[in-house]
């Protein structure tokens, strides 16, 4: 099969399109002909050296697939060879063929392409997991969503605002602000320009938001813990700004603060499994109904890989990357 390969960590051009043999299926997975794959920033960090696949993983990149069922452990489900799925997969995604564990596979959305389906896994897991399962974002709470514009930003400004929450979003340019607004954010910030943590006190009577989704980390963390509301909870799933703060743990005691961090690629198939069925009992009907829309900034064929990571490190995009492999 084809696939794409990290030839050594480096730039964007060390990655390379390459023939591989087929993965092979054990029990409990599904062998998937990938239709589409997308592009995220994990795969940079694997590329880059800096961020290994789990044991046993595939060295090949990608995160995320959607694609037909073409072999494999199919017993105990709902799914049978032919149907179409989108999957969350420990990596092994930018090849014409993926193995996932069939606790991560779900249906493609009624209505929805290959390409849009593609878009779905990585940020959606990655939303519900720290979103609503660890932060415990509940009816009448307040969301603040930093890097609105990213794919990760996008799925959560959409999710819980669909879900009747108010929304604010990080961007970084006018531009991406009014993109954050328009997909549901009740007032997007610029933080070249503004300084988010008054923004939010000013849009919140000084109460401070319920939850932040940060991906900064670095010193974003003192700001964030002062616009946080009471029993305010912060999830950080990168840090993009840096490993290392500086807080005043006094509020954190004061107020009842949590601070929680996860990554979720080596969590465990039945941990994501149960994320999985959340998402198709909560989020499914919702991207039935066009409630939530795919944001897909650019489609590059396969062997482009490298120009897709290029664009992905320029940050300059709002919303997904995506590969078409088929």
């Amino acid at each position: 099969m084809r696939a794409i390969e990290i030839t050594q960590p480096g730039p964007a051009d060390v990655l390379k399109l390459c023939e591989r043999p087929m993965p092979v299926v054990k029990a409990g997975e599904v062998l998937i002909k990938v239709h589409a794959a997308g592009v995220n920033r994990p795969d940079v960090f694997q590329r880059q050296g800096s961020y290994a696949p789990p044991p046993g993983a595939s060295d090949i990149p990608g995160l995320e697939v959607a694609g037909e069922i073409v072999d494999g452990d199919l017993d105990y489900t709902t799914l049978d060879i032919g149907d179409h799925v989108c999957a969350l997969v420990q990596g092994g995604g930018y090849a014409e063929y993926v193995v996932a564990p069939i606790q991560q596979v779900l249906p493609v959305p009624k209505g929805w392409s290959m390409l849009e389906a593609a878009s779905i896994p990585e940020n959606y897991f990655t939303v519900w997991s720290n979103v609503f399962d660890r932060a415990q974002l509940t009816a009448g709470e307040t969301l603040l969503v930093q890097g609105g514009s990213s794919g990760i930003g996008v799925t959560a400004i959409q999710l819980a605002a669909a879900m009747g929450h108010r929304v604010f979003a990080t961007a970084g340019s006018d531009d991406k602000v009014a993109a954050c607004m328009k997909l549901g954010a009740e007032r997007g910030i610029n933080y070249k320009t503004e300084d988010f943590a008054t923004v939010v006190k000013s849009l919140t009577n000084d109460r401070g938001v319920d939850v932040i989704l940060d991906m900064v980390a670095g010193d974003y963390l003192p700001r964030e813990v002062s616009c946080l509301a009471d029993d305010g909870r912060l999830a950080i799933i990168a840090t993009l700004g840096g490993g290392k703060a500086t807080l005043d743990m006094a509020q954190v005691l004061r107020r009842r603060l949590t601070i929680t961090g996860s990554t979720l690629r080596p969590r465990s198939a039945e941990f994501k499994g149960a994320i999985a069925k959340k998402l198709k009992e909560r989020v499914w009907p919702m991207l039935a109904e066009r409630k939530i829309k795919p944001v897909i900034h650019t489609v590059f064929p396969l062997e482009q890989a490298a120009a897709a990571h290029a664009l992905m490190e320029s940050s300059s995009h709002v919303g997904k990357i995506m590969l078409q492999v088929i």
